[in-house]
């Protein structure tokens, strides 16, 4: 049974992705940075799934030492982990890269390419102790290098992702791990709809409902 860490994991693209592997009979290492959040998650995890299959592990990834606790604890419950999914992430308020405050980018660069390389650095020496395992970042806008205006930093950060992930290729080739990304393309999420003024919300979410896909829909063919 393949034990599968996902950051990020109690909404969104990250729980549907959980969703998907327990259905592949995975064992899921459910994260986010609060407990609460986490609680809930597994809480609706568990009326579907095995409780034996699901752990829930809080822990914010943006700090170098709980990425590291993530990953003793999945190891300490389960003794190794063969996949590791970087999904956490955040986007940016659709406004111009001037308009956005310090604090704003600095949460974005560090939830969004900061926690990524901590995670891959700690997920590597791991996996190069217990000989295998797999890890996957995850993409987005500005991946490609489309542009996207008002999206700036958080699209600086996903094309950082792509060349982070072809440079550890690269840095791995001769060990027994591989590494490749996701790219899920435009998902229905609560963080695509966050910037949506109610009043325009019905509106949107019905141009959304003909262009993007939900987590549910994607994450089975990852």
């Amino acid at each position: 049974m393949k034990v599968v860490v996902i950051t990020g994991s109690t909404r969104g693209i990250g729980y549907g992705l959980a969703q998907s592997f327990l259905d592949a009979g995975c064992v899921v290492v459910i994260n986010g940075r609060s407990q609460e959040s986490v609680d809930r998650a597994v809480k609706q995890l568990a009326a579907r799934y095995p409780s034996l299959q699901i752990l829930g592990a809080p822990a914010d990834v943006s700090q170098a030492g709980q990425v590291q606790a993530l990953w003793d604890v999945a190891v300490g419950r389960f003794g190794h982990v063969d996949i590791w999914i970087n999904n956490a992430g955040l986007d940016n308020r659709r406004v111009p890269l001037w308009e956005l405050e310090p604090a704003e980018i600095h949460s974005i660069v560090v939830t969004n390419l900061t926690a990524t390389i901590y995670a891959c650095r700690v997920a590597i020496r791991g996996m190069i102790a217990q000989g295998h395992g797999q890890i996957y970042n995850m993409e987005g806008m500005g991946s490609d290098d489309r542009l996207a205006p008002g999206l700036t930093a958080y699209s600086t950060t996903k094309r950082a992702i792509t060349f982070l992930t072809k440079a550890l290729v690269a840095e791995t080739a001769d060990l027994p791990i591989q590494i490749g990304t996701i790219n899920p393309g435009m998902v229905l999420t609560d963080m695509l709809l966050a910037d949506v003024p109610p009043e325009r919300e019905a509106q949107v979410k019905r141009i959304y409902n003909i262009l993007a896909d939900r987590a549910e829909t994607v994450a089975p063919g990852w």
